[in-house]
């Protein structure tokens, strides 16, 4: 058998080492006597313990800095973020988050709404773009008996359900014209009637939107309308990609590692530092959400005491970069002879910021100055 120890040198000083116990046999098997070998593991015993020590800051250093729930990080471009949030979330105004995929447009929303006067009422969360355009005013508003073919009996729409609390508004850039109208008149007036009903309602409910469209460019190009998009815009929030915050995907890897290491019932203690690396390195084009799927499939995987990442994953992502966004992005390029920016660039045509269209440009490697010239 083996045990860990430590021994005090000639010199006096304590090193840790691993003693070997081998028993030596008789003839008949039995134990005559043991000898005892040793290795010197100091080194590898004080890379262990500066690794724990290392999480164990790590984990105060979340405790002390995810205020915001699930919002965990320190870096600057966070910070801007959660300040913001800290000065709107006591007033009643409506907040407009912009972001990619992925960075925790929702999270940010619940975080506003939980420090409001109405956190103890509902919150009440729509995916726009997720419900049928058909349905979607039925789905805010609500409808009488018969309002239409299938309406058996009234319905109450989100619009009641949050009342005196927060609605959210996910993908508000996917709305009909007739839908923007309808919302519109609800922020302005702050009533409605449900589909196929007469009866004004009257309703106290804080809106908070959110979309990964560039709505500036939406309202160039005519499918957004001006006067929403002002009366949504009244505090805007935009989250940074995770690819602008490396600092914090330390602690973003150790807050989701201790939490799907607990729901799987299995004791990690450490984080492979070629892991840290290769993940820190990592463009993360689906943001948090795709780190977040990274780490519970690991974990899933993990049956030592030590987390750490399959590099193919990721490199996997990178490979399997669709065809056709390429396409999609050359097209626009072509169209716009390579301007990006503007209500005419392809950024606005696409429905994407400007930065992430040059971020994808980047990351697919296409030269945008060949299509000046055609």
């Amino acid at each position: 058998y083996t045990w860990e120890l430590r021994l005090r040198n000639a010199d006096g000083n304590y090193r840790w080492f691993l003693a070997r116990f081998n028993p030596v046999r008789d003839d008949k098997g039995q134990i005559i006597r043991w000898y005892v070998s040793h290795t010197d593991i100091d080194d590898r015993k004080r890379d262990e313990e500066r690794l724990q020590q290392e999480n164990v800051a790590l984990r105060e250093e979340i405790d002390e800095t995810s205020m915001f729930e699930e919002i965990v990080g320190t870096s600057r471009a966070l910070q801007s973020v959660l300040s913001r949030i800290s000065k709107v979330a006591p007033s009643d105004s409506t907040v407009l988050i912009t972001g990619e995929t992925g960075t925790g447009k929702e999270l940010v929303a619940r975080a506003i709404h939980r420090r409001s006067s109405r956190g103890s009422r509902a919150f009440v969360s729509v995916n726009c773009a997720a419900i049928p355009r058909d349905l979607i005013l039925s789905e805010l508003f609500g409808h009488e008996r018969g309002a239409f073919t299938g309406a058996t009996q009234r319905r109450v729409g989100r619009f009641e359900l949050a009342n005196g609390g927060t609605i959210f508004l996910d993908e508000v850039g996917e709305l009909s014209p007739d839908t923007q109208v309808a919302l519109l008149r609800v922020l302005q007036e702050r009533e409605f009637e449900r589909v196929g009903g007469s009866q004004l309602i009257h309703i106290d409910v804080r809106v908070i939107a959110a979309t990964n469209r560039d709505l500036k460019a939406a309202v160039a190009n005519g499918t957004f309308r001006q006067d929403l998009f002002y009366r949504l815009n009244v505090f805007p929030v935009e989250i940074p990609p995770l690819r602008e915050r490396t600092q914090d995907i330390m602690m973003l890897v150790e807050y989701f590692v201790q939490r799907y290491a607990k729901r799987a019932g299995k004791n990690i203690r450490s984080i492979d530092k070629k892991t840290l690396g290769i993940l820190q390195s990592y463009d993360w084009p689906g943001n948090i959400r795709e780190l977040q799927n990274i780490i519970e499939r690991s974990v899933i995987l993990i049956s030592g005491e030590m987390f750490s990442v399959d590099e193919s994953w990721l490199s996997k992502e990178i490979e399997d970069e669709p065809r056709t966004e390429r396409t999609i992005i050359e097209a626009a390029l072509t169209e716009t002879k390579g301007r990006i920016s503007g209500p005419s660039g392809a950024a606005a045509k696409l429905g994407i910021p400007p930065s992430t269209l040059d971020h994808r440009i980047k990351a697919l490697k296409i030269d945008k100055m060949k299509f000046k010239f055609r």
